[in-house]
């Protein structure tokens, strides 16, 4: 009989993955020693190498495949009896793991804490995360449900618009164009932007936006947090593109200033995702209820 244990093949896991030792560290929250050892372990146990590598890649070896298959569906019947033993003590009980886009961060956290108030039993988790992490993760069953901006279509994923998500342009408060009215795109264009990291929804949104009126923009520097990219239009290192919902405050307190572009705010949705091969537990279902149920009176305070 081969004595592995559920951990080793979820460390193995994350680590096939995310491609490197330490990826999967940071991941788990464990030291990249550890992870080595009991990825190492692990093919003592079983008697064959699973990992090759390939300069700073790791990659599977086919007994590695065989491997991260089977734990996959292993975890994922443990984590369908749990759901089913939670749903069979109502929401007394159960665990919750919510994956969001760093935009929509600070909105989940004001969903959660409401929910807790109603089941306060409900252990959640909260991933926050870019959107390709965040895709992976809905995959792979890392989290059982995610707000995100639009998910891509050739994914077996369902989803359900919870709230309007309008992207605005940004400036310091007494930005030059500050008092301008219909900045035409092409004055635009000739900024120097803060941009979000290459892969993001709103990132993707404003490529969109200058390449369908065949503009270029100018990306001076690239950041993957909303509080870095306002820090940073603030002190005059550009301007940016952002969901209105992140800078409320911030333009309350004439920190900064929303342009007038023609074109904008671009129209976007945030969504409830899930994946369509899982069945959810009761208190993802009721979390999501939650959402759909509150969002529009939250809105207004986004």
């Amino acid at each position: 009989m081969v004595h592995v244990t559920l951990r080793q093949l979820q460390i193995f896991s994350a680590v096939a993955r995310s491609g490197s030792f330490s990826n999967a560290a940071k991941e788990l929250h464990l030291t990249q020693p550890a992870v080595s050892m009991q990825v190492k372990q692990l093919e003592e146990i079983l008697g064959i190498s699973l990992l090759d590598q390939v300069g700073k890649r790791i990659l599977l070896t086919e007994a590695g495949q065989e491997v991260q298959q089977t734990g996959l569906q292993m975890m994922q019947q443990l984590l369908q009896l749990e759901h089913n033993l939670s749903a069979l003590q109502g929401l007394q009980r159960g665990r919750l793991t919510v994956g969001v886009v760093s935009t929509v961060s600070s909105f989940a956290i004001r969903l959660i804490s409401l929910f807790r108030s109603r089941h306060p039993n409900i252990r959640i988790t909260l991933n926050v995360v870019n959107r390709e992490i965040l895709l992976q993760q809905l995959q792979t069953h890392t989290v059982d449900i995610a707000l995100m901006g639009q998910p891509p279509e050739d994914m077996s994923l369902q989803d359900e618009v919870f709230m309007d998500n309008p992207l605005i342009v940004i400036a310091p408060f007494n930005h030059p164009l500050a008092k301008v009215r219909n900045i035409p795109p092409e004055v635009i264009a000739k900024e120097f932007f803060v941009g979000r990291e290459s892969g993001s929804g709103t990132r993707m949104a404003t490529e969109s936006f200058f390449r369908t009126r065949g503009l270029t923009w100018q990306v001076a520097m690239e950041m993957n947090k909303n509080e870095a990219i306002m820090l940073a239009v603030e002190a005059g290192m550009g301007i940016s593109v952002v969901s209105r919902h992140t800078v409320t405050q911030e333009l309350a307190e004439k920190r900064l200033r929303s342009l007038d572009v023609e074109g904008f705010p671009i129209a976007r949705s945030w969504h409830l995702v899930c994946c369509n091969t899982r069945t959810l537990s009761l208190a993802t279902r009721a979390f999501s209820d939650f959402v759909i149920e509150q969002s529009p009176r939250l809105s207004g305070l986004a």
